[in-house]
């Protein structure tokens, strides 16, 4: 990959001077840019598009939150930083190690308050259908499997995707709030600029040399450039180098504008940090809602189950299409399936699993014993082998269905496999970039999906917005307060 080398000091001429630039106004940058003017820093935010939004202005708007907020508390769900981090640790691992995810998990509850002394209001009522934004205006959701297995036996179910108080996908709503909040906090900010490069002086970023309608100009920073620019699935060079099975589904499902073209990351490594994780991405294979569906049983190419279908549909997608290579039908009835959001429809259907299983080309015997082996301990409310939970243990198949159905679900075929990066700048509990040895790059930080996800394999939804806003949040009033070091 090859990286946006940074500018020299001596050969750049600064045409302005500000104590904080932010470059890029999603959650990120826009938490940021507001933390930042609360620290009594002089702030100017620089935006690619026409205005503040961004990838997360485009999303269902969930925020994972957790550790007994005022929210969770309010809708009688008992959490705590320490469950929450046992959640998080099994849930988005292997690999997530650092004190990032300690510090998220116990600075959680006073940044949900946050938000709603910055203008986001929530309404405390839970809704019960998981993995995605309620239709209605109800503030919270599981969203990331924590109450089915195995995370239900490593800690304590807790809901923690908290929604702003907004009819549907809230992440337009959540930006317009920002939005105002960035404008009411005093911060400078100028549209349809582009960040062409940071500027070093000896190993220090002390500015970036931006591009606008009125050309190019370098801008000084005292106290740190903070880069909110995104991800890199829009990046076809980048994807093809580092997570090429991201581009196995179809891209018109992968999630991000097209400003997500992994700029920032290269820029920070310009000036001398690290990448981490840039092979890991995000894979969601919906089967809802209704969750309901979720009584019906995935199988491969082999006609074997490999999950429990109540799991989150994170987890489902990145195992479907890494683990079977993209080959999965879900099994049902015409009992069990029904109308639903996302448009899965019984393509196939037989009087048996053995006849089934000729249409959608995995082996008759296999598939017979599946089915059976499945339906004889769903009769008595167990799945022994998966362990999905006894509300979406149902018969497939017997009366009083007429038959047995598969729903496609191969890659390419029709089915939603959404994708985006999680891999980006190393950074550390203030959103500082760190470099090859793990020390700070002086003056630089990365957020959002520019920085490295807390999410290191896997995902729960929500988690960008919420380490979006989190570290953005840190990273401003961290650079605001070195500004204030370096006038002193």
């Amino acid at each position: 990959m090859d990286s946006v080398p940074a500018l020299e000091r001596r050969d750049v001429r600064f045409e302005q001077t500000v104590d904080v630039v932010v470059v890029g106004l999603g959650v990120a940058g826009a938490s940021a840019t507001i933390a930042a003017r609360q620290t009594g820093g002089d702030v100017l935010a620089v935006e690619r598009s026409s205005g503040p939004g961004g990838t997360s202005a485009n999303s269902g708007g969930l925020i994972y939150l957790g550790g007994g907020t005022a929210l969770q508390e309010a809708c009688g769900f008992g959490d705590s930083p320490e469950n929450m981090a046992a959640f998080l640790q099994a849930a988005l691992g292997p690999g997530v190690g650092d004190g990032r995810l300690q510090a998220y998990c116990d600075g959680s509850p006073e940044h949900f308050d946050w938000l709603v002394s910055i203008g986001v209001p929530f309404r405390a009522q839970f809704c019960d259908e998981p993995n995605r934004e309620s239709t209605d205006d109800a503030g919270l959701v599981f969203s990331g499997g924590e109450d089915t297995f195995p995370f239900d036996e490593i800690a304590r179910p807790a809901p923690r995707a908290h929604k702003p108080q907004c009819l549907d996908s809230a992440g337009g709503f959540l930006m317009e709030r920002l939005g105002v909040a960035v404008s009411e906090s005093g911060a400078r900010t100028a549209s349809d600029v582009r960040a062409d490069a940071l500027v070093v002086d000896g190993g220090e970023v002390v500015g970036v040399q931006v591009t606008g309608d009125d050309g190019t100009r370098a801008i000084r920073a005292r106290g740190g450039v903070i880069l909110a620019t995104g991800g890199f699935i829009h990046n076809e060079a980048m994807v093809a180098e580092h997570c090429p099975r991201a581009h196995l589904p179809d891209p018109v499902w992968r999630i991000g504008t097209p400003n997500d073209d992994g700029r920032g990351i290269r820029m920070g490594l310009g000036a001398g940090a690290v990448a981490t994780r840039l092979d890991a991405f995000e894979c969601a294979l919906p089967l809802g809602p209704p969750h309901r569906l979720a009584r019906g049983i995935l199988v491969n190419r082999h006609g074997e189950r490999f999950i429990n279908e109540d799991a989150y549909t994170g987890r489902i997608g990145l195992d479907a299409l890494l683990d079977q290579d993209g080959f999965v039908y879900m099994i049902t009835d015409d009992v069990i399936h029904e109308r639903n959001m996302v448009g899965l429809h019984v393509g196939y259907a037989a009087a048996t699993p053995a006849e089934l299983a000729v249409d959608i080309g995995v082996p008759p015997d296999a598939l017979a014993r599946t089915v059976a082996e499945y339906n004889e301990a769903a009769g008595r409310g167990e799945d022994p082998v998966f362990h999905k939970r006894a509300p979406f243990l149902q018969p497939i198949g017997v009366p009083p269905a007429s038959g047995i159905g598969a729903v496609d679900l191969r890659v390419d075929h029709g089915a939603i496999y959404a994708t985006f990066t999680l891999g980006g700048l190393a950074t550390d509990c203030d959103g500082a970039a760190l470099d090859a040895i793990g020390s700070v790059v002086p003056g630089l930080y990365a957020v959002g999906r520019t920085a490295a996800s807390l999410a290191a394999h896997y995902y729960v939804s929500g988690i960008s917005l919420g380490d979006g806003s989190f570290f953005g949040r840190r990273a401003g009033s961290h650079a605001a307060k070195q500004a204030q070091r370096s006038k002193t």
